[in-house]
């Protein structure tokens, strides 16, 4: 090369600038983001956790449904038999689940309006105020409420002697008791169950109101809309899977409620867990000791029925949640 063109050469290269080196490229390298925004699996041990929970769903679900299952079809020697399942059709035990229907009926949708209504009322607090605070504390603690506890509060609030019976009717004259000791009958058991069923479709109903979104109703008055179109073309139609949902959770929780019950009706077995509780301690069921066990077979199926329903509706509620 001669030595014009040498310093040709040179001089395009002082023009050109600085060479910038690239860091050689891994394919190694290519795959690292990739790997790192996987999640991490979790290793199997970590299963163990769910032990304790396992254990009690165990004992305390499982084995009682299991018992109550294979005790039905065997009579008292161990011999299987279908003479205790066709004690359900026997008129005691149908009086005894219509009268639970009846009564899980009634106070569950008496719960479940009541309960939609209070919270329609929540949504114009503000969600960390000292209402809405005080309303979400005390619904978690009477859901929970009952029992002894309630039938307790409610022999001596409204008793033949308690105390609102008594000033009723020594000051205004009113006899609650005119036409009998309603009580201690399945007509009383509405009122401690209501107690409850309340505060608990306001545990279970409010996530679904707070889930209604404002631009829905943006949207509504844009387009000429009024509020009574809104909720009866937007917001109840959404809300009607979570409702119903709301409201066979309470029936279930009525049916199969049992302490309070105990509790208020000490004479009979109107009721089908007081049926239960008669087939097991009474002393006149001679050859058929295993009658609990199809009256619990039937309470299964009911409460089966029931919470394959609230799921279904469950499911249904989440597509316009997410």
């Amino acid at each position: 090369m001669s030595a014009s063109a040498t310093r040709r050469s040179e001089a395009g290269s002082a023009h050109a600038g600085p060479a910038v080196s690239l860091p050689p490229t891994d394919a190694s390298d290519a795959s690292a983001e990739p790997a790192a925004a996987r999640p991490r699996r979790r290793p199997r041990w970590a299963l163990l956790g769910l032990t304790p929970f396992a254990l009690y769903a165990l004992l305390f679900l499982a084995v009682p449904t299991f018992l109550a299952l294979a005790t039905g079809f065997f009579d008292g020697d161990g011999a299987f038999t279908l003479d205790n399942l066709t004690a359900l059709a026997e008129p005691a035990v149908l009086g005894a689940f219509t009268s639970s229907f009846w009564v899980s009926a009634v106070t569950a949708v008496a719960g479940a309006v009541i309960g939609a209504l209070v919270c329609y009322a929540l949504l114009a607090v503000r969600p960390d105020g000292l209402i809405r605070t005080f309303v979400d504390a005390a619904s978690s603690v009477l859901a929970q409420f009952g029992g002894v506890m309630l039938a307790f509060a409610f022999i001596a609030t409204i008793g033949i002697q308690g105390l609102v019976t008594v000033f009723l009717k020594d000051r205004l004259g009113v006899d609650l008791f005119a036409d009998g000791v309603w009580l201690y009958q399945v007509p009383g058991l509405l009122l401690p169950y209501l107690y409850f069923q309340v505060p608990l479709m306001v545990i279970t109903f409010m996530p679904a109101m707070e889930g209604l979104k404002r631009t829905w109703s943006e949207a509504n008055a844009t387009l000429g809309g009024t509020r009574f179109t809104y909720w009866t073309r937007i917001a109840m139609p959404i809300l009607a899977p979570s409702f119903l949902g709301s409201l066979l959770l309470l029936f279930a929780n009525a049916f199969s409620s049992y302490a309070t019950a105990a509790a208020l009706i000490s004479q009979g077995a109107q009721i089908v867990p007081l049926q239960i509780r008669g087939a097991l301690i009474s002393e006149t069921v001679l050859g058929r000791e295993n009658l609990a066990g199809s009256l619990a077979i039937g309470m299964i199926v009911v409460m089966v029925v029931m919470m394959t329903a609230y799921s279904a509706l469950q499911a249904r509620t989440e597509r316009w949640q997410r």
